[in-house]
């Protein structure tokens, strides 16, 4: 899911405080290296993107102890029943059944939603910490595992997934003080490490490596910022993949600890001020009072963000509260320190829509400077220059009282557009929208040009404009695929630009924008060994979705294959929060289409930010059923085109994803064969009470009112399990195969969404009826000490998506080849 964390690069990617190389764990694309994010400029917006990252997941940059909640398989798991393997499967031949273990209906939980009665028997699976979940959750594992045990090409993914996963990675590096740093990875590192270096082709030594911080890799690095004069790095640990942070610095001269630890921090970006002697970040109050909590398994709702000023050196105790809005304790903020030192900007955000209020304060305003509220009750005296949720603004850069915005304000796909903050009644556009084309983003270079990222079609476009009056001064050469990185300050005359595609690893740009003609170099290429791009083809169609809209859509495969309608074949999609899937590289995906044959494919559906707002409105709220209605045609185009069969075809997605699969199932169980729910959001009716789900009612509505609980109680993917040959078409099909994925310390979409809906289509497909047609298995793999996504370390990546991979390929017929 989504949490708005300050999406001032690459829209719909999480910007926490810092340049960040992203690793994707399968849910915002089916990616192993995601699209990296702008450089480490502090964030201007907070944000409350949730659905995705599986949010947007910082893995390479951080780019998230056990809990009792989950226990593990045993060491020598009992055998459950089990037909042979030949029996399993979409593609089986005779009715295999699993001996599914029983789970208790509660039938006396019956909510009434508006005159409706709505039974929840399994409300007590909200429970993290009762007996029967974890009871109920190990046996869950158990049976996941004796299947997972019969898929044989389990070890064969395994194996070829860490072999080409065993490559070197880099970040694009950035300057703070006299110094350079960059994310390296030696490849099968479980997090990636910091480095700093005197100049770019100096040695670079270490400054920080979260793999020395656990022995199995859990604890990540999930946001970080370095002083203006390079002194002092602060940065934020997760451990298990929960998105609760604790904030540390060090010095980095050095390289030694300071005291100061800030605890109970999320959805929160670093900002330091210039004079170096602290920086502002976001908080919630503890979730718990007295005792021990394990950290992101807790599902108590997350409200009163605080915005705080830390001073280097202090206790937490001592920090200065610097705005809150408890009338609001929805309410999400964020507050960084604008390039030239001289303003706080504050960002408020209500959900995760692209709409934000903003605030700003002058610091040489302050006759006292921030220390002098620290024994003040008042709160640092922001004038509001936009105090409405009407449209989102992002600072791109300002020239004293004179700022340059990027803005959806009456442009759904952005323009830029420019105010003196002393005269706020007239703005002027600078760069307006273009007619087709979404303005993603725009950075300030080389002191009065602009560097402007347009996505079109799903590919992205670079120019250099004039930042006075936003006339194109050069377009840059660029092939078709994603800008993932951009490391850049106004100062720059070189910037950095990191890009990536379905086959291209990466490439880290070095741009030098002095010339008339900018000169573009590569700097650093990733390299896959027994990767060949030259065996694959990558093309995009654009697919006729229900009600007639284009639907774009990539399909990646061997070169030159037969459309007779034979292939295995994987469809992702996404389709919420105007986050957009953009081409970018995959270890997995490479190793299904090699030793597999697979065709995959990424949909680019409605609810998106791939055409801008318009697109994203097109599939929310009571537009959702747009979403389910691109998805499905989608496939049905693989199988017209003759790439795959519905036998043939598996589906996945996470997060906001996840919901897409479990709702494509329910609506066309006939259409798929195989379906990977990750970390999903599944009951519909109360997402709204657990950790931040309250944010994602912006995108889905809350049952909580009438109108918006008529929409939601049409595809909630818990409610609305259906045996397929009971109904009145006569169709007697039944379910695909089915995995639901979920993790321990999932604090964003929490496990009681996955484990509520694993029981009740194993009730009402499987177990209440003798005369059950349902043989393909239904699953559930849940992880340990994991979480929404982010931070995962690489084995556990690696061991996900065997595990998956594996199940898929069983249940379709896939064949390994060597």
């Amino acid at each position: 899911m989504a949490v708005n964390m300050g999406r001032r690069g690459r829209m719909g990617r999480d910007i926490t405080g810092g340049g960040s190389f992203l690793k994707d764990c399968g849910l915002i694309g089916p990616t192993d290296c995601q699209p990296m994010v702008k450089s480490p400029t502090p964030s201007l917006q907070p944000a409350m993107l949730l659905l995705l990252r599986k949010s947007v997941p910082l893995r390479f940059f951080s780019r998230r102890p056990l809990n009792p909640f989950f226990l593990p398989p045993p060491s020598r798991p009992r055998r459950l029943p089990l037909l042979p393997r030949a029996a399993m499967g979409s593609v089986a031949g005779d009715a295999a059944r699993l001996a599914y273990p029983t789970a208790r209906r509660d039938d006396s939980v019956v909510d009434d939603y508006h005159g409706v009665q709505i039974p929840d028997p399994y409300r007590w699976l909200e429970d993290p910490d009762s007996e029967e979940t974890k009871e109920f959750v190990a046996k869950q594992a158990e049976l996941a595992e004796t299947v997972l045990a019969g898929c044989l090409d389990r070890e064969n993914l395994r194996r070829e997934v860490t072999r080409l996963f065993d490559h070197p990675r880099h970040g694009a590096p950035f300057r703070r003080g006299n110094k350079y740093f960059h994310f390296h990875n030696s490849g099968l590192q479980a997090q990636s490490v910091l480095y700093m270096q005197d100049h770019l082709d100096g040695e670079a030594e270490v400054l920080l490596d979260p793999n020395t911080l656990s022995k199995d890799g859990t604890i990540a690095l999930s946001t970080y910022s370095i002083s203006e004069d390079g002194k002092y790095i602060a940065y934020g640990l997760s451990e298990s993949g929960s998105d609760w942070v604790s904030i540390h610095v060090m010095s980095v001269a050095d390289k030694q600890p300071m005291p100061d630890k800030l605890s109970w921090v999320k959805f929160s970006s670093i900002s330091w001020t210039h004079d170096g002697k602290g920086f502002f970040y976001g908080r919630y109050p503890a979730p718990r009072e007295g005792g021990e909590l394990d950290a992101g398994t807790e599902t108590n709702i997350n409200l009163n963000h605080q915005i705080y000023y830390h001073v280097l050196g202090s206790d937490q105790s001592e920090d200065i509260l610097c705005w809150k809005d408890p009338e609001h304790p929805k309410y999400t903020f964020g507050a960084s320190v604008t390039e030239d030192g001289q303003y706080i900007i504050l960002g408020t955000y209500d959900g995760c829509d692209p709409v934000n209020k903003l605030y700003y304060c002058k610091i040489a305003s302050l006759p006292r400077g921030i220390e002098g509220f620290r024994e003040s009750e008042e709160m640092l005296p922001f004038v509001k220059l936009i105090d409405n949720f009407d449209a989102q603004y992002q600072v791109v850069a300002n020239d004293g009282d004179e700022f340059t915005f990027l803005t959806n304000k009456n442009a759904p796909r952005n323009k830029l557009v420019r105010v003196n903050i002393k005269n706020p009644e007239l703005w002027t556009d600078v760069l307006p929208e273009h007619e087709k084309d979404v303005l993603e983003s725009a950075d300030a270079v080389n002191n009065n040009q602009l560097l402007v990222c347009y996505m079109s079609d799903v590919k992205h476009i670079l120019q250099i404009r004039d930042i006075s009056t936003g006339n194109l001064i050069h377009q840059l050469p660029l092939e078709i695929g994603s800008v993932s990185e951009i490391s850049c300050r106004r100062e720059d005359k070189e910037v950095f630009i990191g890009f990536t595609s379905f086959l291209s690893p990466g490439i880290i740009y070095r741009c030098n924008l002095a010339p008339t003609i900018p000169e573009m170099k590569m700097f650093r290429e990733i390299s896959v060994p027994g990767f060949d791009r030259t065996s694959f083809q990558v093309k995009q169609v654009f697919v006729s979705s229900k009600d007639g809209a284009k639907i774009p859509m990539f399909i990646m495969s061997k070169k030159d294959i037969n459309l007779d309608g034979s292939h295995p074949t994987l469809l992702y999609g996404y389709g919420g929060f105007n986050i957009s899937i953009t081409p970018s590289f995959s270890v997995g995906r490479v190793v299904l289409c090699k030793n597999m044959g697979f065709v995959v494919c990424v949909a680019n559906i409605r609810g998106g930010g791939e055409y801008g707002e318009d697109w994203h409105k097109a599939g929310a709220l009571a537009m959702k059923q747009n979403c389910f209605d691109d998805f499905a045609a989608c496939a049905e185009f693989l199988i017209s085109g003759g790439y795959t069969s519905s036998r043939r075809l598996c589906i996945e997605g996470g997060s906001n994803g996840g919901l897409l699969v479990a709702a494509s199932i329910n609506q066309r169980p006939d259409l798929f064969g195989c379906a990977l729910a990750h970390v999903g959001v599944m009951d519909m009716l109360r997402f709204h009470k657990f950790t931040i789900g309250h944010a994602w009612t912006t995108d889905y509505g809350c049952s909580d009112k009438e109108e918006e609980f008529q929409w939601l109680i049409k595809y909630s993917p818990l409610h609305n399990v259906r045996r397929p040959w009971e109904q009145s078409s006569g169709d007697h099909s039944q379910y695909p195969a089915t995995m639901l994925l979920t993790a321990d310390h999932d604090d964003r979409v929490v496990p009681l969404h996955s484990l509520k809906l694993l029981a009740t289509l194993q009730h009402v497909l499987c177990t209440s009826t003798e005369d059950s047609l349902q043989t393909n298995p239904i699953i559930g793999r849940i992880d340990r000490k994991s979480g929404h996504g982010a931070g995962r370390p690489t084995q556990k990546m690696i061991d996900e998506a065997a595990d998956r991979y594996s199940f898929m390929a069983k249940m379709l017929g896939a064949q390994w080849t060597e």
